[in-house]
Protein backbone atom coordinates (compact mmCIF):
# COMPACT_ATOMS: atom_id res chain seq x y z
CA UNK A 1 0.00 0.00 0.00
CA UNK A 2 1.30 3.44 -0.87
CA UNK A 3 1.85 5.84 2.00
CA UNK A 4 -0.57 8.74 2.28
CA UNK A 5 0.82 12.14 1.39
CA UNK A 6 -0.47 14.98 3.56
CA UNK A 7 -1.29 17.98 1.40
CA UNK A 8 -2.50 21.29 2.83
CA UNK A 9 -5.49 23.11 1.38
CA UNK A 10 -3.18 25.78 -0.04
CA UNK A 11 -0.93 23.18 -1.67
CA UNK A 12 -3.93 21.34 -3.12
CA UNK A 13 -5.26 24.60 -4.58
CA UNK A 14 -1.84 25.40 -6.08
CA UNK A 15 -1.62 21.92 -7.64
CA UNK A 16 -5.14 22.21 -9.05
CA UNK A 17 -4.38 25.68 -10.42
CA UNK A 18 -1.15 24.46 -12.02
CA UNK A 19 -2.88 21.48 -13.64
CA UNK A 20 -5.66 23.72 -14.91
CA UNK A 21 -3.19 26.15 -16.49
CA UNK A 22 -1.33 23.26 -18.18
CA UNK A 23 -4.60 21.92 -19.58
CA UNK A 24 -5.61 25.34 -20.89
CA UNK A 25 -2.21 25.88 -22.56
CA UNK A 26 -2.17 22.43 -24.13
CA UNK A 27 -5.81 22.71 -25.25
CA UNK A 28 -5.20 26.05 -26.96
CA UNK A 29 -2.21 24.62 -28.83
CA UNK A 30 -3.97 21.40 -29.79
CA UNK A 31 -7.02 23.27 -31.10
CA UNK A 32 -4.76 25.13 -33.53
CA UNK A 33 -3.08 21.85 -34.53
CA UNK A 34 -6.42 20.14 -35.08
CA UNK A 35 -7.73 23.01 -37.18
CA UNK A 36 -4.56 22.88 -39.27
CA UNK A 37 -4.87 19.11 -39.74
CA UNK A 38 -8.54 19.47 -40.70
CA UNK A 39 -7.58 21.92 -43.47
CA UNK A 40 -4.77 19.61 -44.64
CA UNK A 41 -7.06 16.58 -44.76
CA UNK A 42 -9.79 18.50 -46.58
CA UNK A 43 -7.27 19.70 -49.17
CA UNK A 44 -5.71 16.24 -49.55
CA UNK A 45 -9.12 14.70 -50.31
CA UNK A 46 -9.93 17.43 -52.83
CA UNK A 47 -6.58 17.06 -54.59
CA UNK A 48 -6.75 13.27 -54.61
CA UNK A 49 -10.24 13.18 -56.11
CA UNK A 50 -9.42 16.10 -58.44
CA UNK A 51 -11.97 18.44 -56.95
CA UNK A 52 -11.78 22.22 -57.33
CA UNK A 53 -9.45 23.94 -54.85
CA UNK A 54 -7.60 27.24 -54.55
CA UNK A 55 -4.48 25.47 -53.21
CA UNK A 56 -2.40 22.93 -55.08
CA UNK A 57 -0.32 21.42 -52.26
CA UNK A 58 -0.80 20.70 -48.55
CA UNK A 59 2.48 22.57 -47.91
CA UNK A 60 0.50 25.74 -48.73
CA UNK A 61 -1.71 25.30 -45.66
CA UNK A 62 -0.36 27.62 -42.97
CA UNK A 63 1.28 25.68 -40.12
CA UNK A 64 0.56 26.97 -36.59
CA UNK A 65 3.52 28.89 -35.19
CA UNK A 66 5.03 27.48 -31.98
CA UNK A 67 7.94 29.88 -31.37
CA UNK A 68 6.34 31.62 -28.38
CA UNK A 69 4.17 28.67 -27.32
CA UNK A 70 5.20 27.14 -23.97
CA UNK A 71 2.65 24.33 -23.73
CA UNK A 72 4.07 20.86 -23.09
CA UNK A 73 3.08 19.80 -26.60
CA UNK A 74 4.79 22.78 -28.21
CA UNK A 75 7.96 22.40 -26.15
CA UNK A 76 8.33 18.75 -27.10
CA UNK A 77 7.64 19.39 -30.79
CA UNK A 78 10.16 22.25 -30.94
CA UNK A 79 12.81 20.08 -29.33
CA UNK A 80 12.36 16.88 -31.34
CA UNK A 81 10.52 17.54 -34.63
CA UNK A 82 11.60 19.57 -37.63
CA UNK A 83 9.18 18.81 -40.48
CA UNK A 84 5.54 19.28 -41.33
CA UNK A 85 5.21 15.53 -41.99
CA UNK A 86 6.28 14.68 -38.44
CA UNK A 87 3.77 17.06 -36.90
CA UNK A 88 0.97 15.67 -39.04
CA UNK A 89 1.74 12.13 -37.89
CA UNK A 90 1.84 13.20 -34.23
CA UNK A 91 -1.51 14.98 -34.53
CA UNK A 92 -3.00 11.92 -36.23
CA UNK A 93 -1.90 9.73 -33.33
CA UNK A 94 -3.74 12.01 -30.90
CA UNK A 95 -6.96 12.56 -32.87
CA UNK A 96 -8.73 9.32 -31.76
CA UNK A 97 -8.26 10.51 -28.16
CA UNK A 98 -9.16 14.19 -28.44
CA UNK A 99 -11.35 14.68 -31.55
CA UNK A 100 -12.14 11.35 -33.25
CA UNK A 101 -14.78 12.83 -35.56
CA UNK A 102 -12.03 14.45 -37.63
CA UNK A 103 -11.35 11.02 -39.10
CA UNK A 104 -14.96 10.40 -40.19
CA UNK A 105 -13.95 11.46 -43.70
CA UNK A 106 -12.16 8.13 -44.02
CA UNK A 107 -15.46 6.24 -43.74
CA UNK A 108 -16.32 7.34 -47.30
CA UNK A 109 -16.90 4.22 -49.39
CA UNK A 110 -15.72 3.54 -52.93
CA UNK A 111 -18.98 3.36 -54.86
CA UNK A 112 -17.36 1.43 -57.70
CA UNK A 113 -16.47 -1.51 -55.45
CA UNK A 114 -18.84 -0.93 -52.50
CA UNK A 115 -15.97 -0.99 -50.01
CA UNK A 116 -13.69 1.37 -48.13
CA UNK A 117 -10.87 3.04 -50.03
CA UNK A 118 -7.71 0.94 -49.72
CA UNK A 119 -5.52 4.03 -49.85
CA UNK A 120 -7.12 5.41 -46.67
CA UNK A 121 -5.77 2.51 -44.61
CA UNK A 122 -6.93 2.53 -41.00
CA UNK A 123 -9.09 0.19 -38.97
CA UNK A 124 -11.92 0.27 -36.47
CA UNK A 125 -11.33 -0.58 -32.82
CA UNK A 126 -13.10 -3.32 -30.91
CA UNK A 127 -15.08 -0.82 -28.81
CA UNK A 128 -14.07 2.49 -30.40
CA UNK A 129 -16.47 3.13 -33.27
CA UNK A 130 -14.22 5.74 -34.81
CA UNK A 131 -11.39 5.40 -37.31
CA UNK A 132 -7.92 4.36 -36.05
CA UNK A 133 -5.02 5.39 -38.32
CA UNK A 134 -2.39 3.13 -39.82
CA UNK A 135 0.84 4.02 -41.59
CA UNK A 136 -1.17 3.82 -44.81
CA UNK A 137 -3.40 6.61 -43.49
CA UNK A 138 -0.36 8.75 -42.72
CA UNK A 139 1.04 8.08 -46.19
CA UNK A 140 -2.23 9.16 -47.82
CA UNK A 141 -2.48 12.42 -45.85
CA UNK A 142 1.17 13.39 -46.21
CA UNK A 143 2.05 11.97 -49.63
CA UNK A 144 -1.08 11.44 -51.67
CA UNK A 145 0.18 9.77 -54.86
CA UNK A 146 3.78 10.96 -54.50
CA UNK A 147 5.78 7.71 -54.30
CA UNK A 148 9.04 9.34 -53.19
CA UNK A 149 7.28 11.06 -50.30
CA UNK A 150 5.53 7.80 -49.42
CA UNK A 151 8.84 5.98 -49.16
CA UNK A 152 10.23 8.71 -46.91
CA UNK A 153 7.24 8.38 -44.56
CA UNK A 154 8.42 4.92 -43.47
CA UNK A 155 11.40 6.49 -41.69
CA UNK A 156 9.04 8.18 -39.22
CA UNK A 157 8.06 4.77 -37.87
CA UNK A 158 11.57 3.37 -37.52
CA UNK A 159 14.51 3.79 -35.16
CA UNK A 160 16.25 6.25 -34.73
CA UNK A 161 13.29 8.60 -35.13
CA UNK A 162 12.26 10.25 -31.80
CA UNK A 163 8.78 8.77 -32.17
CA UNK A 164 10.30 5.38 -31.38
CA UNK A 165 13.47 6.22 -29.44
CA UNK A 166 11.47 8.45 -27.08
CA UNK A 167 8.67 5.86 -27.00
CA UNK A 168 6.09 8.44 -28.07
CA UNK A 169 4.28 6.22 -30.55
CA UNK A 170 3.57 2.52 -30.38
CA UNK A 171 3.40 0.53 -33.61
CA UNK A 172 1.17 -2.50 -33.86
CA UNK A 173 2.98 -4.47 -36.54
CA UNK A 174 0.78 -6.47 -38.92
CA UNK A 175 0.59 -10.23 -39.27
CA UNK A 176 3.26 -12.05 -41.21
CA UNK A 177 3.02 -11.45 -44.93
CA UNK A 178 1.01 -8.22 -44.65
CA UNK A 179 2.51 -4.88 -45.78
CA UNK A 180 4.31 -2.70 -43.24
CA UNK A 181 2.04 0.26 -43.97
CA UNK A 182 -0.92 -1.66 -42.56
CA UNK A 183 0.66 -1.23 -39.09
CA UNK A 184 -1.58 0.75 -36.75
CA UNK A 185 0.08 3.48 -34.73
CA UNK A 186 -1.05 5.23 -31.55
CA UNK A 187 0.32 7.61 -28.96
CA UNK A 188 1.63 6.20 -25.69
CA UNK A 189 -0.39 7.03 -22.57
CA UNK A 190 2.55 8.82 -20.95
CA UNK A 191 2.80 11.34 -23.78
CA UNK A 192 -0.94 11.64 -24.25
CA UNK A 193 -1.15 12.73 -20.62
CA UNK A 194 1.77 15.13 -21.03
CA UNK A 195 0.32 16.75 -24.16
CA UNK A 196 -3.18 17.13 -22.68
CA UNK A 197 -3.16 17.50 -18.89
CA UNK A 198 0.55 18.26 -18.55
CA UNK A 199 0.88 15.45 -16.00
CA UNK A 200 2.86 12.29 -16.74
CA UNK A 201 1.64 9.57 -14.42
CA UNK A 202 3.97 6.62 -13.95
CA UNK A 203 3.01 3.45 -15.75
CA UNK A 204 1.56 0.72 -13.58
CA UNK A 205 0.33 -2.81 -14.10
CA UNK A 206 -2.02 -3.43 -17.03
CA UNK A 207 -2.57 -5.96 -19.79
CA UNK A 208 -0.33 -3.85 -22.03
CA UNK A 209 2.32 -3.36 -19.33
CA UNK A 210 2.80 -6.47 -17.16
CA UNK A 211 5.02 -4.82 -14.55
CA UNK A 212 4.44 -3.24 -11.15
CA UNK A 213 6.15 -0.10 -9.89
CA UNK A 214 7.68 -1.00 -6.52
CA UNK A 215 8.67 1.46 -3.81
CA UNK A 216 9.62 1.29 -0.13
CA UNK A 217 9.55 3.57 2.91
CA UNK A 218 12.82 1.99 4.06
CA UNK A 219 16.28 3.38 3.37
CA UNK A 220 19.84 2.04 3.30
CA UNK A 221 20.10 2.14 7.10
CA UNK A 222 17.30 -0.44 7.28
CA UNK A 223 19.11 -2.85 4.97
CA UNK A 224 21.49 -5.09 6.89
CA UNK A 225 23.94 -6.80 4.55
CA UNK A 226 27.48 -8.09 4.72
CA UNK A 227 30.27 -5.68 3.72
CA UNK A 228 31.21 -7.69 0.63
CA UNK A 229 27.59 -7.62 -0.59
CA UNK A 230 27.36 -3.84 -0.16
CA UNK A 231 30.66 -3.50 -2.00
CA UNK A 232 29.18 -5.28 -5.03
CA UNK A 233 26.01 -3.16 -4.84
CA UNK A 234 28.17 -0.02 -4.81
CA UNK A 235 29.54 -1.09 -8.20
CA UNK A 236 26.01 -0.94 -9.65
CA UNK A 237 25.36 2.46 -8.07
CA UNK A 238 28.66 3.78 -9.42
CA UNK A 239 27.90 2.55 -12.93
CA UNK A 240 24.49 4.25 -12.94
CA UNK A 241 26.01 7.53 -11.71
CA UNK A 242 29.08 7.56 -13.95
CA UNK A 243 28.28 5.43 -17.01
CA UNK A 244 28.23 8.53 -19.25
CA UNK A 245 31.76 9.41 -18.11
CA UNK A 246 33.02 5.87 -18.65
CA UNK A 247 31.39 5.38 -22.05
CA UNK A 248 31.57 8.85 -23.58
CA UNK A 249 34.32 10.86 -21.90
CA UNK A 250 36.68 7.90 -21.68
CA UNK A 251 35.70 6.66 -25.14
CA UNK A 252 34.89 3.14 -23.98
CA UNK A 253 31.54 3.00 -25.79
CA UNK A 254 33.33 1.19 -28.61
CA UNK A 255 33.97 -1.83 -26.43
CA UNK A 256 31.33 -1.56 -23.67
CA UNK A 257 27.57 -1.69 -24.05
CA UNK A 258 25.52 0.94 -22.19
CA UNK A 259 23.37 -1.45 -20.12
CA UNK A 260 24.11 -3.21 -16.85
CA UNK A 261 22.89 -6.67 -15.85
CA UNK A 262 23.12 -8.17 -12.39
CA UNK A 263 21.95 -11.41 -10.79
CA UNK A 264 20.89 -11.36 -7.14
CA UNK A 265 20.70 -14.85 -5.70
CA UNK A 266 20.30 -16.33 -2.26
CA UNK A 267 17.66 -17.56 0.21
CA UNK A 268 14.27 -15.84 0.25
CA UNK A 269 13.88 -12.81 2.50
CA UNK A 270 17.54 -11.78 2.42
CA UNK A 271 16.98 -8.33 0.87
CA UNK A 272 17.18 -8.83 -2.90
CA UNK A 273 13.99 -6.94 -3.76
CA UNK A 274 14.63 -4.21 -1.19
CA UNK A 275 18.13 -3.67 -2.55
CA UNK A 276 16.83 -3.14 -6.09
CA UNK A 277 14.18 -0.75 -4.76
CA UNK A 278 16.69 1.29 -2.77
CA UNK A 279 19.07 1.59 -5.73
CA UNK A 280 16.24 3.07 -7.75
CA UNK A 281 15.08 5.40 -4.97
CA UNK A 282 18.59 6.75 -4.38
CA UNK A 283 19.36 7.40 -8.03
CA UNK A 284 15.94 8.55 -9.25
CA UNK A 285 15.12 5.43 -11.28
CA UNK A 286 11.70 3.77 -11.25
CA UNK A 287 11.92 0.08 -10.37
CA UNK A 288 9.44 -2.19 -12.13
CA UNK A 289 8.95 -5.76 -10.97
CA UNK A 290 8.03 -7.89 -13.97
CA UNK A 291 5.00 -10.16 -13.67
CA UNK A 292 6.36 -13.34 -15.22
CA UNK A 293 2.95 -15.04 -15.19
CA UNK A 294 1.75 -12.44 -17.70
CA UNK A 295 4.90 -12.69 -19.81
CA UNK A 296 5.06 -16.44 -20.38
CA UNK A 297 2.57 -17.95 -22.81
CA UNK A 298 2.02 -21.49 -24.03
CA UNK A 299 1.38 -20.17 -27.53
CA UNK A 300 4.37 -20.07 -29.85
CA UNK A 301 5.69 -16.57 -30.34
CA UNK A 302 3.52 -14.91 -27.68
CA UNK A 303 6.20 -14.89 -24.96
CA UNK A 304 8.66 -13.24 -27.33
CA UNK A 305 5.98 -10.70 -28.33
CA UNK A 306 5.28 -9.87 -24.67
CA UNK A 307 9.00 -9.48 -23.97
CA UNK A 308 9.46 -7.26 -27.01
CA UNK A 309 6.62 -5.01 -25.86
CA UNK A 310 8.13 -4.73 -22.37
CA UNK A 311 11.66 -3.91 -23.54
CA UNK A 312 10.37 -1.50 -26.19
CA UNK A 313 8.46 0.47 -23.56
CA UNK A 314 11.42 0.44 -21.17
CA UNK A 315 13.95 1.53 -23.78
CA UNK A 316 15.33 5.03 -23.13
CA UNK A 317 13.49 5.22 -19.80
CA UNK A 318 15.22 5.70 -16.46
CA UNK A 319 13.94 2.37 -15.20
CA UNK A 320 15.29 -0.68 -13.48
CA UNK A 321 13.65 -3.88 -14.74
CA UNK A 322 13.50 -6.33 -11.83
CA UNK A 323 12.75 -9.97 -12.66
CA UNK A 324 11.85 -11.69 -9.39
CA UNK A 325 11.93 -15.51 -9.25
CA UNK A 326 13.67 -15.20 -12.57
CA UNK A 327 14.34 -18.91 -13.04
CA UNK A 328 10.72 -19.21 -14.24
CA UNK A 329 11.75 -17.40 -17.42
CA UNK A 330 15.54 -17.64 -17.46
CA UNK A 331 15.85 -21.35 -16.71
CA UNK A 332 18.40 -23.70 -18.19
CA UNK A 333 17.99 -24.89 -21.77
CA UNK A 334 17.42 -28.55 -22.49
CA UNK A 335 18.87 -30.89 -25.09
CA UNK A 336 16.01 -33.38 -25.54
CA UNK A 337 15.05 -32.00 -28.95
CA UNK A 338 11.27 -32.11 -28.53
CA UNK A 339 9.05 -29.39 -30.01
CA UNK A 340 8.22 -27.89 -26.61
CA UNK A 341 11.88 -27.89 -25.59
CA UNK A 342 12.90 -26.22 -28.86
CA UNK A 343 10.25 -23.57 -28.32
CA UNK A 344 11.45 -22.94 -24.75
CA UNK A 345 15.05 -22.72 -25.94
CA UNK A 346 14.04 -20.19 -28.60
CA UNK A 347 12.38 -18.07 -25.91
CA UNK A 348 15.53 -18.14 -23.80
CA UNK A 349 17.72 -17.28 -26.80
CA UNK A 350 15.45 -14.34 -27.66
CA UNK A 351 15.44 -13.12 -24.06
CA UNK A 352 19.21 -13.42 -23.94
CA UNK A 353 19.52 -11.19 -26.98
CA UNK A 354 17.05 -8.55 -25.71
CA UNK A 355 18.68 -8.33 -22.28
CA UNK A 356 22.14 -8.05 -23.77
CA UNK A 357 21.02 -5.22 -26.08
CA UNK A 358 18.93 -3.40 -23.47
CA UNK A 359 20.61 -0.05 -22.65
CA UNK A 360 19.19 0.19 -19.13
CA UNK A 361 19.51 -1.68 -15.84
CA UNK A 362 18.24 -5.25 -15.50
CA UNK A 363 18.30 -7.11 -12.19
CA UNK A 364 17.36 -10.75 -11.91
CA UNK A 365 16.58 -12.35 -8.57
CA UNK A 366 16.42 -16.04 -7.79
CA UNK A 367 16.67 -18.31 -4.76
CA UNK A 368 18.82 -20.82 -6.65
CA UNK A 369 21.56 -19.68 -8.99
CA UNK A 370 21.87 -23.19 -10.44
CA UNK A 371 18.44 -22.74 -12.05
CA UNK A 372 19.63 -19.83 -14.22
CA UNK A 373 20.96 -20.72 -17.67
CA UNK A 374 24.76 -20.42 -17.87
CA UNK A 375 24.45 -18.29 -21.01
CA UNK A 376 22.78 -15.58 -18.92
CA UNK A 377 25.32 -15.86 -16.12
CA UNK A 378 28.18 -15.19 -18.52
CA UNK A 379 26.55 -11.96 -19.63
CA UNK A 380 25.93 -10.53 -16.17
CA UNK A 381 28.20 -7.73 -15.06
CA UNK A 382 27.81 -8.94 -11.48
CA UNK A 383 26.50 -11.98 -9.63
CA UNK A 384 25.75 -11.01 -6.04
CA UNK A 385 25.09 -13.61 -3.38
CA UNK A 386 22.73 -12.59 -0.58
CA UNK A 387 23.52 -15.02 2.28
CA UNK A 388 21.48 -15.66 5.39
CA UNK A 389 22.34 -12.92 7.93
CA UNK A 390 24.73 -13.90 10.71
CA UNK A 391 23.85 -13.51 14.41
CA UNK A 392 24.99 -9.88 14.65
CA UNK A 393 23.15 -8.93 11.47
CA UNK A 394 20.02 -10.69 12.72
CA UNK A 395 20.22 -8.76 15.99
CA UNK A 396 20.44 -5.49 14.06
CA UNK A 397 17.44 -6.52 11.95
CA UNK A 398 15.40 -7.25 15.09
CA UNK A 399 16.26 -3.83 16.54
CA UNK A 400 15.54 -1.99 13.29
CA UNK A 401 12.20 -3.65 12.65
CA UNK A 402 10.91 -3.47 16.24
CA UNK A 403 11.63 0.27 16.20
CA UNK A 404 11.63 0.58 19.99
CA UNK A 405 8.36 -1.32 20.54
CA UNK A 406 10.00 -3.94 22.76
CA UNK A 407 10.46 -3.80 26.56
CA UNK A 408 13.77 -2.07 27.29
CA UNK A 409 14.68 -4.56 29.99
CA UNK A 410 14.39 -7.50 27.57
CA UNK A 411 16.71 -6.36 24.79
CA UNK A 412 19.24 -8.98 25.89
CA UNK A 413 16.68 -11.62 25.04
CA UNK A 414 16.66 -10.28 21.49
CA UNK A 415 20.36 -11.02 21.20
CA UNK A 416 19.71 -14.55 22.45
CA UNK A 417 16.96 -14.94 19.85
CA UNK A 418 19.23 -13.61 17.11
CA UNK A 419 22.00 -16.02 18.06
CA UNK A 420 19.72 -19.03 18.43
CA UNK A 421 17.37 -18.73 15.44
CA UNK A 422 18.67 -18.39 11.88
CA UNK A 423 16.00 -16.30 10.19
CA UNK A 424 16.17 -14.05 7.14
CA UNK A 425 14.90 -10.48 7.22
CA UNK A 426 11.63 -11.45 5.55
CA UNK A 427 10.97 -14.13 8.16
CA UNK A 428 11.78 -11.72 11.00
CA UNK A 429 9.25 -9.27 9.56
CA UNK A 430 6.60 -12.01 9.58
CA UNK A 431 7.36 -12.79 13.23
CA UNK A 432 7.09 -9.12 14.23
CA UNK A 433 3.80 -8.77 12.36
CA UNK A 434 2.34 -11.72 14.29
CA UNK A 435 3.67 -10.43 17.64
CA UNK A 436 2.41 -6.88 16.97
CA UNK A 437 -1.10 -8.17 16.20
CA UNK A 438 -1.04 -10.23 19.39
CA UNK A 439 0.11 -7.22 21.44
CA UNK A 440 -2.75 -5.08 20.13
CA UNK A 441 -5.26 -7.84 20.85
CA UNK A 442 -3.95 -8.07 24.44
CA UNK A 443 -3.97 -4.31 24.91
CA UNK A 444 -0.17 -4.04 25.28
CA UNK A 445 1.84 -0.97 24.24
CA UNK A 446 4.95 -3.07 23.60
CA UNK A 447 5.57 -6.33 21.76
CA UNK A 448 5.76 -9.21 24.21
CA UNK A 449 8.70 -11.61 24.24
CA UNK A 450 6.37 -14.59 24.55
CA UNK A 451 4.49 -13.59 21.40
CA UNK A 452 7.80 -13.23 19.56
CA UNK A 453 8.71 -16.79 20.51
CA UNK A 454 5.35 -18.09 19.28
CA UNK A 455 5.82 -16.18 16.04
CA UNK A 456 9.27 -17.69 15.59
CA UNK A 457 7.86 -21.19 16.07
CA UNK A 458 5.20 -20.53 13.43
CA UNK A 459 7.79 -19.22 11.00
CA UNK A 460 10.12 -22.16 11.52
CA UNK A 461 7.28 -24.62 10.93
CA UNK A 462 6.79 -23.07 7.46
CA UNK A 463 10.32 -24.20 6.69
CA UNK A 464 9.92 -27.61 8.29
CA UNK A 465 12.02 -26.65 11.30
CA UNK A 466 11.32 -26.50 15.03
CA UNK A 467 12.63 -24.37 17.88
Amino acid sequence: MKGLQVVTTSEAEDQASSTSSHIEANAATLLRELDWFSQVLDLRVKLYFQQESELTSIEQVLIPELCFDHSHYALWVKKHLTTMEERLVLVMAMIPHIKPQLFDTFFIRNSNFDRAYTEFGGKQGQTHSGFLPTCETAAFVVSGEDLTSRLNIAALFEVPHPFLTQNVLSLNTPSEGEPFFSSAFSIQVEYLNLFTTGVTEKLDYSNQFPAKLITSKLDWSDLVLAHEVMSEIDKIRTWIKHSAQILDEWGLSKSLKPGYRSLFYGPPGTGKTLTATLIGAELGLDVYRIDLSSMVSKYIGETEKNLANLFDQACNKRWILFFDEADALFGSRTQSGGANERHANQEIAYLLQRIEDFPGIVILATNLRANIDDAFSRRFQSLIYFPMPDAEQRYQLWLNMLNGHYPEGETDSLRDIAEKHELAGGAIANVIRYAAISAVQSGYEKIDHHDVCIGIAKELRKEGRTI
